[in-house]
């Protein structure tokens, strides 16, 4: 049997819609017929062959995030049965085919059950920007109610998820944005910093007193990481996912603050931990749910035979929000 998937077959290349052999899933894996796939930058720079950590040897299936239906379970997996609605950050990088495609046998242990209250294309926008954000907010800085958290680019894929997260655990939640998005931070629950009109001396003045924040989230990088370190009050903590390049840790050091760093695709490369990837998005099930966490999907509707018009609206800047790939 054979299924459909896009296949890239040189870095910068068209994703060319290839019959390739049906998927079965081994001991540990489930079938799933992909309804949607969840469209990431980091998906971008591994076409462009610009992500070497993300290993991905060509030729290739993008897609890292999906949702859909599991279509049959391998031996000993448990906690999964054909018909079940699940998403998950579960290929597309370390030569495991991606969710550009119409079925993929996954790892288990890296999905879980959807939002009952989201459908399977919203769910698809969630799980790499949820399981970075909880890796940062709760696993590295243990964000607790009470805390001053900020959250550089509170608007973004990662930031509204680090947002509302923080807020639900009871933390007074401070964002970074661009002024056309001030007002939609302020909807997620932050109070909302125009970084172009603020410097972070201003923004520690206004928001802590001078005293600088319990946490900083770093979501974007750069620039964006060297204001973490100057905003971190005494003793607090930076968590960053994008910590490249070369920083001056002075800032740092004269507040004895502490940074951790997260790599989110650590898990899917080595092996390692894969299980708390699906602890994770069945915490991101229980906030759905309950109602404090939704994800921001850009409203227009992408197919395989469009997806090049949704990596374009990822490159040029017109996403308002994740873009997904409808698959089924």
């Amino acid at each position: 049997m054979f299924m459909k998937a896009l296949v890239l077959n040189r870095h910068d290349g068209p994703l060319e819609l290839t019959s390739l052999p049906m998927p079965t899933p081994a001991a540990g894996q489930v079938l799933v017929r992909i309804a949607a796939s969840g469209l990431n930058p980091l998906d971008a720079k591994i076409r462009a062959g610009q992500a070497a950590h993300a290993k991905h040897p060509l030729p290739l299936v993008l897609g890292i995030d999906l949702a859909g239906t599991v279509e049959a379970v391998g031996p000993g997996v448990t906690g999964f049965e054909a018909g079940d609605g699940i998403y998950g950050m579960t290929g597309g990088v370390g030569g495991m085919q991606g969710s550009l495609a119409h079925y993929a046998a996954v790892d288990a242990r890296l999905i879980a059950l959807k939002p009952a209250r989201l459908s399977l294309r919203d769910a698809a926008a969630l799980p790499l920007a949820f399981i970075t954000a909880w890796s940062g907010v709760v696993d590295r800085a243990h964000v607790q109610a009470g805390h001053h958290v900020l959250v550089q680019g509170g608007a973004g894929g990662v930031g509204h998820v680090a947002v509302q997260l923080a807020a639900a655990l009871g933390a007074k939640v401070f964002a970074t944005a661009s002024a056309r998005d001030l007002d939609y931070v302020a909807q997620l629950g932050a109070t909302p910093i125009d970084y172009r009109a603020q410097t972070v001396d201003q923004y520690v003045a206004s928001c802590t007193a001078g005293a600088g924040f319990d946490v900083v989230v770093d979501t974007v990088g750069g620039a964006a990481l060297d204001a973490s370190f100057a905003a971190v009050r005494h003793f607090g903590h930076v968590v960053s996912a994008l910590g490249w390049g070369t920083h001056a840790l002075a800032p740092l050091s004269f507040r004895e603050a502490s940074y951790s760093g997260v790599f989110t695709l650590y898990p899917l490369l080595s092996g390692e931990h894969r299980a708390h990837h699906g602890e994770m998005l069945r915490e991101a099930a229980r906030l759905v749910d309950d109602g404090k966490l939704t994800p921001h999907v850009d409203a227009r509707r992408f197919d395989l035979d469009s997806v090049e018009a949704a990596y374009q609206a990822l490159s040029d800047g017109t996403a308002r929000g994740k873009l997904v790939v409808d698959i089924v």
